[in-house]
């Protein structure tokens, strides 16, 4: 029996989203990086493109805005989570995996592992401060969490529609990303990213006890 091949199936569709993917990070870290250089109102699409060596049009094929580039970022470390919780081995235990799974978009990020320069983390105040990119990251973190959401259903037998677990882990992982993320921007003296995430769901999983008295 023959199989026919389509177009945009083995190696070459394989390169093309690959391709996609890092022209996709690159225009988001463009945005960052010329933020963090200018101030958010100052960049525009145009810069954003020209930064990354594409045209308008092309960043457009991507988002529909800066703030959405600026906001996708998390959305597509999640995705990266989820595929990453969907690969973890079967018997690990749930929450070591999810701790893994959502840490290792960061693996590569040298930065995460170290503390950031005082600087750096009052620019990003800056920018996460404005209201049009809050709206986008609200967009993102819900388009976050169904990635997530199927990614547990699937690896706990459940149903991402109709059972509570899975939607009920992926927003705990959620909110406890945004805390951490939180803390890490006001941290004073700063302390690493990856510190704080773990740390942060280290508790998730311990079911949040309460802290002893001699702890503080």
């Amino acid at each position: 029996m023959t199989i026919e091949r389509t177009p945009d199936s083995g190696p070459r569709a394989g390169l093309r989203e690959r391709k996609k993917r890092a022209t996709r990070e690159a225009l988001t870290l463009a945005a960052l990086r010329l933020a963090l250089e200018r101030g958010l109102e100052n960049v525009r699409v145009e810069d954003i493109a020209a930064e990354v060596q594409v045209t308008t049009r092309t960043f457009n094929n991507y988002f529909s805005s800066k703030y959405e580039a600026l906001a996708a970022r998390h959305v597509d470390r999640m995705r990266q989570a989820a595929e990453e919780l969907r690969a973890r081995p079967a018997s690990e235990p749930l929450w070591e995996a999810i701790t893994r799974a959502v840490l290792s978009p960061l693996a590569g990020a040298d930065r995460a592992h170290e503390s950031p320069d005082r600087e750096v983390l009052a620019g990003i105040r800056l920018i996460a401060g404005e209201p049009a990119l809050q709206a986008e990251a609200l967009k993102a973190g819900l388009a976050a969490d169904s990635e997530f959401t199927a990614a547990v259903a699937e690896r706990t037998g459940t149903d991402a529609d109709r059972d509570l677990y899975p939607p009920l882990v992926a927003g705990a992982v959620e909110i406890t990303i945004q805390i951490a993320t939180d803390q890490w921007l006001r941290a004073d003296p700063p302390v690493p990213l990856v510190s704080l995430l773990r740390e942060a769901l280290g508790q998730i999983a311990a079911g949040l006890p309460a802290p002893s008295a001699d702890s503080s």
